[in-house]
């Protein structure tokens, strides 16, 4: 990865800051401690994996903004690619993935913030953990490669060579061992029921021929009886045929009866309706009479309702113009009230306006006393507009003052601190040495003890490994005493065979084979006695062992104790010419504090530019008092614009209202004239007054007009009794004809029955003299179906046994055919196995790892050679002999690990004891050797390499072997950035990234 652009947008310390990489080889990244170098670095892994030291998301936005944004253009691959990552304060984040195509910028995100950072890590393939053990050096993080566990320092060396494709294809081929394996299992259980019923396959044909000769037999004797049936049915078929016939007769014979019931009942009511209507015939001459009357009522009453029709749409004309009339008259009154309701506002209103227009010459006198305190106000405006950056800038130099002055006072009281400090260290020299010489002597006792320690466990190792072989030949000695207590059980049963020729035995072979094979097991059991013995031995040993062994580890307890605390006391001692040439400098700095104090030489420039301001300020002769009294005068009389406004506008509304009220009184009198013309001479009053007269001269009476009705109603009855007389002129005739008919319809009936009740005589008589077959149809139809549902069954049987040979026979090729499955599943399930130890991590991960470790190891100590002066040396092991769990086990496991060792010139001793900048050398060789590795490597690109680290912890020899070996792998990287703090070490770089931090934030200055 190479970076082209990086521009941030309200991150951690940034506001706004943008920086081309373009043309930057190897750089510093320098500035004070806080001012946001290694914010400029977090920006990157940010922006990349969302990844940074803020504990919570929201705390990447710069402090009081609301959002923030990071814009990053770098090459991967020959690729171009942006990435984009913004978030708003209390959302979440927002993510965009871009490669340069044509000379602009393609999208690659996709639908999700997490899909896309899949994306990211798997185009770039490089996650974070990688990175920041490879690539960066965070600050604080140095030593995150050497603190990692073993197996953990295996696995970033296997991500950092991509060597999860291995373990993805060791996985892989795991999964498919299971599926053969299971499939396996499967198919074995499988064809154990098959084999059983496989077994059957001689029965069930056996059972078939015996089925199909049932099945003939119970056919033959079903046929005869079935003969036999049917003549039956045909008999009974006859005797129902005839049963059916007499029921048919029966019920013509009773639907006759009942015809002629309503055939009688039908005359009657005939003979009654023509009775009925006789009686209205006779009545005709008086019906007519009173019809006549009733037409002569119906024509009075039409020549009322004409004249009532009249009558009554000239009244309803009077009533609308009456209401018209009204309605005018109230419209004119509600004039008549708003214009005097006018009127009596204008006259209030201008008795209002006399009292403002009275106060108008005392208005005036206040005004000319606003405008004159208004002039003087301006001036002292202008005034301390000039006064006031003096004023402040006199404040701001007394503060400045005060607070150089605290802070030398502190820096004073700091620097005394710091002399009693140096001061003890100097005193407690003697004490520190005959401490370390003590500590020196226990350690190299303790390293006796370590190397009698080491052979103790060689040897309890030697009596476990011959433990186990004991115990391996005790369980094969009781697996062939089984073995042999299986054979005499079966030589025991009647009948038995040769265990190895499987041929019969006569009583002397097998009293033979008996007698040798309890002699076989008497040997062994003698042999397990001597083991028993053998292991009692051995265990006394090991239990003495683990009791030495066991009381040395207690000793050798205090043993990393003692080698921290010697370095320690170790580095107390250097650093004691250090405190002495500090301590000169502290009362060289004390002596400076206390003159410039004593003397008050302190800030000679803000106390001259002080004096300098109090004369301006003096010379000016600005009061503030004096002001405040004049601005708070203007605000009382600024009341006398308001009120001139007020008499302004009081003349105006006096004006409009002496034109107003002659207007008003003039309305009210018109007003009142039309409602006097409106009763007199208007034109509805007129209207109305014809329409009185028109009603009159109709000469219509409700009264006459509401008797003619009620006798016209009682008249109505006539016209019903004639249109009754009109119908029975003409249904009489009509129902002499239908007496006919059904007169002659009932002599047929009578005649039909006679027929009927013979045919019923003479089938009675059939029926009666033929016997009744059902029962015996019913046995035999009884007889019949219990045989057919055991031939049913029969069939049923023979159908199922067909099934089952056929699926005998399909299972007996399935058999077969699972057998060669099964045949060529074991084999790829052992070619599955063996790919997934060779792919898995003991394996060609594993190899891959032990053949770039040299590599590893032989580059960083070359590193580790210039910064030390061949002092240190680093040796990488991958293996190594994991302790027994259980006391009984001799064989130790071999564990897969990455353990390191560090060696001096005293020996090899751990990485806690060694001091800070030894540490920090060791940890900045292991991971420039590891970055220069990886960029050597086809598979991953690692281009960038970031120092945020430890520059602080070296002396100046220190600082020079560190720039050399950075220098020397320089041309192995496209860029490297190291980030300090530290003159001397920034000065050694050409270009440098100067980091400052102002009000706006931290800011960026690129310096070559």
């Amino acid at each position: 990865m190479i970076p082209l652009e990086l521009t941030l947008k309200n991150f951690l310390s940034y506001r706004e800051a943008t920086l081309d990489f373009r043309g930057l080889h190897t750089a510093c990244i320098c500035g004070a401690n806080g001012a946001g170098k290694s914010s400029l670095l977090e920006a990157i892994t940010w922006v990349i994996w969302g990844k940074s030291r803020a504990v919570i998301d929201d705390d990447v936005i710069h402090t009081g903004c609301k959002y923030v944004r990071v814009d990053f253009q770098f090459i991967s691959n020959q690729e171009v690619y942006r990435i984009i990552r913004n978030r708003h304060r209390g959302r979440s984040s927002h993510l965009e993935f871009q490669i340069e195509s044509s000379g602009e910028f393609r999208s690659l995100t996709s639908k999700g913030t997490r899909a896309t950072q899949e994306k990211i890590v798997s185009s770039l393939k490089l996650d974070y953990e990688t990175f920041i053990n490879s690539s960066y050096l965070r600050q604080g993080r140095a030593d995150e490669f050497m603190l990692r566990r073993p197996t953990e320092r295996k696995q970033i060396l296997a991500d950092l060579l991509q060597l999860e494709q291995y373990q993805e294809l060791s996985n892989r081929a795991k999964d498919l061992s299971k599926q053969c394996q299971g499939r396996s299992q499967q198919i074995e259980l499988s064809l154990v029921p098959i084999k059983e019923k496989l077994e059957n396959i001689k029965y069930i044909q056996e059972q078939q021929v015996i089925l199909v000769e049932q099945i003939q037999n119970l056919k033959f004797n079903q046929d005869k009886q079935k003969t036999k049936l049917w003549q039956l049915q045909g008999e009974e078929q006859q005797r129902k045929t005839w049963s059916n016939q007499l029921d048919w007769q029966e019920q013509q014979y009773k639907k006759l009866v009942e015809d002629k019931q309503r055939l009688q009942k039908e005359k009657d009511e005939i003979n009654q309706q023509m009775y009925r209507l006789m009686i209205i015939i006779n009545q005709e001459d008086n019906i007519i009479k009173g019809h006549q009357q009733l037409s002569e009522l119906q024509k009075e009453e039409k020549s009322l309702s004409l004249k009532f029709k009249v009558y009554q749409e000239q009244t309803e004309r009077e009533q609308l113009l009456t209401s018209k009339l009204n309605k005018k008259h109230s419209v004119i009154e509600l004039q008549i009230h708003q214009a005097k309701t006018q009127l009596d506002i204008l006259e209030q209103q201008e008795k209002e306006l006399q009292d403002i227009l009275k106060n108008s010459d005392e208005v005036k006198t206040t005004l000319q006393h606003l405008y004159n305190h208004r002039r003087h106000l301006s001036e002292l405006d202008r005034l301390q507009y000039k006064v006031a950056p003096i004023q402040q800038r006199y404040y701001g130099l007394q503060s400045e003052i005060k607070q150089v002055k605290a802070n030398l006072k502190a820096e004073l009281e700091q620097l005394y601190i710091s002399e009693t400090d140096c001061l003890n260290q100097v005193d407690k020299i003697a004490k520190i040495r005959e401490s370390a010489l003590e500590i020196y002597t226990k350690i190299q006792n303790l390293n006796n003890k370590k190397v009698y320690q080491k052979r103790v466990e060689e040897k309890g190792q030697k009596q476990r490994e011959y433990q186990e072989r004991l115990r391996e030949n005790q369980r094969i000695f009781k697996e062939k005493i089984e073995e042999l207590q299986q054979k005499l059980q079966k030589l025991n049963l009647p009948n038995s065979t040769c265990p190895l020729c499987e041929q019969p035995l006569n009583e002397t072979h097998l009293n033979h084979v008996i007698s040798k094979t309890k002699l076989q097991e008497q040997e062994i059991k003698d042999k397990i006695l001597i083991l028993q013995e053998n292991m009692s031995l051995v265990e006394k040993e090991l239990k003495t062992l683990r009791g030495e062994f066991t009381q040395l580890n207690k000793d050798l307890a205090a043993y990393p104790l003692l080698q921290k605390k010697f370095g320690q006391l170790e580095a107390q001692l250097e650093t004691i010419e250090a405190v002495n040439f500090k301590l000169k400098q502290v009362r060289d700095k004390i002596k400076e504090i206390e003159q410039k104090l004593n003397q008050n030489s302190y800030a000679v420039d803000l106390q001259s530019e002080l004096n300098i301001l109090n004369q301006e300020l003096k010379y000016l002769n600005y009061d503030e008092q004096t002001h405040v009294l004049v601005r708070g005068e203007v605000e009382r009389l600024r009341k006398a614009e308001v009120k001139q406004a007020k008499l302004e506008d009081a003349n105006h509304r006096q004006s409009i209202i002496s034109q107003q009220k002659p207007q008003l009184i003039q309305k009210i009198s018109v007003l009142k004239q039309e409602i006097k013309d409106l009763y007199q001479t208007s034109k509805i009053k007129q209207e109305i007054e014809e329409i009185k007269q028109s009603i009159q001269n109709l000469g219509y009476n409700n009264l006459d007009h509401q008797k003619l009705l009620k006798s016209l109603r009682e008249s109505q009855s006539w016209e019903l009794k004639l249109q009754e007389l009109q119908q029975a002129k003409q249904q009489y005739p009509q129902l002499q004809n239908r007496l006919e008919i059904v007169e002659i319809r009932l002599s047929d009936n009578l005649t039909e029955q006679k027929k009927i009740k013979q045919e019923i005589d003479i089938l009675s008589f059939k029926i009666k003299s033929t016997v009744d077959q059902r029962e015996v149809i019913a046995v035999l139809e009884k007889s019949i179906q219990s045989q057919r549902q055991k031939l049913d069954e029969l069939l049923a049987n023979r159908g199922r046994l067909e099934q089952s040979i056929s699926q005998l026979e399909s299972l007996k090729q399935q058999y077969t055919d699972d057998k060669k499955q099964l045949k060529d599943i074991y084999r790829k399930y052992r070619v599955y196995t063996e790919l997934a130890k060779a792919f898995g991590k003991n394996g060609i991960q594993a190899l891959m790892i032990e053949n770039i470790l040299p590599q590893l190891e032989a580059e960083t100590n070359q590193i580790l050679t210039r910064l030390t002066d061949n002092q240190l040396h680093i040796q990488f092991f991958t293996q190594r002999q994991g302790r027994s769990g259980s006391s009984r086990k001799k064989t130790t496991k071999i564990i897969e690990t990455l353990d390191i060792l560090i060696s001096d010139f005293q020996g090899t001793r751990s990485y806690e004891t060694y001091s800070g900048g030894e540490a920090f050398r060791i940890n900045f060789s292991i991971r420039l050797a590891l970055a220069k590795l990886l960029a050597q490597q086809a598979g991953t690109s690692v281009q960038m390499l970031i120092i945020d680290e430890g520059f602080g912890t070296q002396d100046a020899q220190g600082c020079e072997q560190l720039i050399a070996a950075i220098n020397a792998i320089a041309s192995d990287f496209s860029c490297i950035f190291s980030v300090t703090h530290m003159p001397r070490f920034k000065e050694a770089f050409q270009c440098r990234i100067e980091v400052y931090k102002d009000n706006q934030g931290s800011q960026l200055e690129l310096v070559s």
